[in-house]
């Protein structure tokens, strides 16, 4: 991605935010030139990866695959020294952007559509973590247990939620301004994705200009 698309991303997510009074911690506003000045105090954060994440998971198509996340809790798997031993993040989707299916084999995560209309389709996996075609699917909507048709696409309106349990595959995304919330446990980005498609959690950025904010991924470039 070009950097003036992770600027304008960002940008937007803010306005998102703004528009249903949703007010997140002050790494959201540091400059690049804060994170150097206050390097020193933000060892926890950048363990954690606190803050903006923007990606198209390597596909080149934003629009339509990908998201743009700010994590405002998360611990380290196995250190519970380090941050919290939970994980909550906001998932800022666009009119026709959308996650690609996958699955995590630690975490379980609650996905909560706090504003606009989320889209969500599961599969079970197999045993070589192959995605299941077959098989009704299971999971909890705010406590009540539903099935559904393998692949099959059912909105989540404001305010309700899906419980995903490891290995369980899904993808989600919006055809309006949407902004999503994630309560799990600890996340760890770095190892526990699982993508039934070739793609990448994180995405290579071309500088065309200078960066508004940092991504979580990239604090010790700055």
């Amino acid at each position: 991605m070009k950097r003036s698309e992770i600027n304008a991303a960002i940008r937007c997510a803010e306005r998102m935010l703004d528009s249903i009074c949703f007010r997140l911690p002050e790494i959201a506003e540091w400059s690049p030139e804060q994170w150097k000045v206050r390097h020193g105090e933000t060892g926890f954060i950048r363990q954690t990866m606190l803050g903006w994440d923007v990606t198209d998971f390597g596909t080149g198509n934003f629009p339509g695959v990908g998201g743009t996340l700010f994590t405002l809790r998360n611990g380290v798997p196995g250190r519970p020294d380090i941050g919290s031993p939970y994980a909550e993040k906001l998932i800022c989707l666009q009119p026709g952007q959308c996650l690609p299916r996958h699955y995590h084999a630690a975490k379980t995560e609650d996905i909560i559509t706090r504003s606009g209309l989320m889209w969500m389709e599961l599969y079970n996996s197999r045993g070589d973590g192959s995605v299941d075609p077959d098989t009704p699917v299971q999971a909890d909507c705010d406590g009540i247990r539903k099935t559904y048709a393998p692949g099959e696409r059912f909105e989540v309106p404001p305010g309700s939620s899906v419980t995903l349990r490891p290995y369980l595959y899904h993808s989600f995304g919006a055809s309006v301004d949407t902004v999503i919330g994630e309560v799990s446990s600890v996340n760890d980005d770095k190892a526990d994705n699982f993508f039934s498609e070739p793609v990448g959690r994180f995405t290579e950025i071309e500088e065309d200009e200078e960066p508004y904010r940092l991504l979580c991924n990239e604090y010790g470039r700055f």
